[in-house]
């Protein structure tokens, strides 16, 4: 079988695409600006998104009271332990980090980028959180740094999107991504498989849908219920209305959905690990992300299948 993205992996691997971009190891450093969402400060709702925990994946670091600095320092110091050469891509992680006045937005950033060693930015935020001052910032900026700009698209369905409190439509989505294209900013998205609402049969569909869409980089997630979330809420009154994947079937799905994507998508993630004493479920038997994306790089062998066998442009 012959892959065309250079190496033996049967997806176009995310690892592979920063070896060949880099001639020394990247490591990303979150910080944790302050920033707020739409859904959460009133904009638009309350309450943000129903399985949301910013603590999930914010490291111990990380502290909006710190300056934006003294939490790269920190997470600086902490990974030149582990290794000795590498660069640093500033991760603008917790909640909509765009979400805010330009003048404010580039404090921060050219604050992170003024620190020795730091070559770029990631940028997560929300499809309706960018405009084109953002965007034009952005792509100045991407003359003389790695800029990511990483988009919470979750679902392509408008009603799970209003059942998980995102209040913002697919269509958002789709304009953010047309926004951002051709300005030399690298364009990721997040999607959450298993969403309530997105049966497994829609999954497979958005895989079709999101294809032909203007990214580079995808990171899906497992649903998992969260401590200290709506979603948790929920789950605990209605549990029957979560159909949750076991590992062996989240395995199985995500090569299928892999299947019908775009082979020029980079895969940078397959699932999400939350720290065991803020996750619910689902269990895994306290399998780690390593270990899953071992055994799903098997089943694409077992199956004798490949990213984008099912693709059709």
């Amino acid at each position: 079988m012959n892959y065309s993205w250079g190496n033996e992996q049967p997806y176009n691997e995310f690892s592979v695409f920063f070896k060949n971009k880099f001639d020394t190891r990247i490591q990303k450093i979150a910080v944790d600006a302050g920033f707020t969402c739409p859904n959460r400060d009133g904009t638009k709702g309350r309450g943000g998104c129903t399985y949301c925990n910013n603590d999930t994946f914010n490291p111990f670091y990380c502290h909006p009271k710190k300056t934006i600095t003294q939490q790269l320092n920190e997470g600086i110091a902490f990974f030149s332990m582990k290794y000795k050469t590498q660069k640093y891509l500033a991760y603008f992680q917790a909640y909509s980090n765009t979400y805010a006045e330009i003048d404010v937005l580039k404090n921060y950033y050219e604050e992170a980028l003024s620190l020795d060693g730091v070559i770029g930015l990631v940028i997560a935020t929300r499809p309706d959180c960018v405009d084109n001052e953002t965007l034009d910032y952005l792509e100045h900026l991407a003359e003389r740094y790695y800029i990511i700009i990483e988009y919470g698209i979750e679902s392509c369905s408008n009603e799970t999107l209003k059942k998980i409190n995102r209040a913002h439509t697919f269509e958002d989505s789709v304009k953010a991504l047309k926004l951002s294209e051709n300005r030399g900013i690298h364009v990721g998205i997040h999607y959450i498989i298993g969403l309530q609402g997105d049966s497994r049969e829609e999954n497979l569909k958005h895989a079709e849908i999101i294809s032909e869409l203007p990214f580079e980089t995808l990171k899906l997630h497992q649903l998992q219920i969260i401590k200290g979330t709506v979603m948790a809420k929920e789950y605990s009154r209605n549990p029957e209305n979560f159909k949750l994947f076991t590992a062996d079937e989240y395995i199985k799905f995500v090569v299928q959905f892999a299947e019908r994507l775009n082979p020029d998508i980079i895969i940078e993630r397959f699932i999400s690990e939350s720290p065991t004493n803020l996750l619910i479920a689902p269990l895994w038997g306290g399998l780690k992300n390593f270990e899953i994306v071992e055994k799903i790089k098997k089943q694409f062998l077992i199956q004798n299948t490949w990213q984008g066998k099912y693709f059709k442009t």
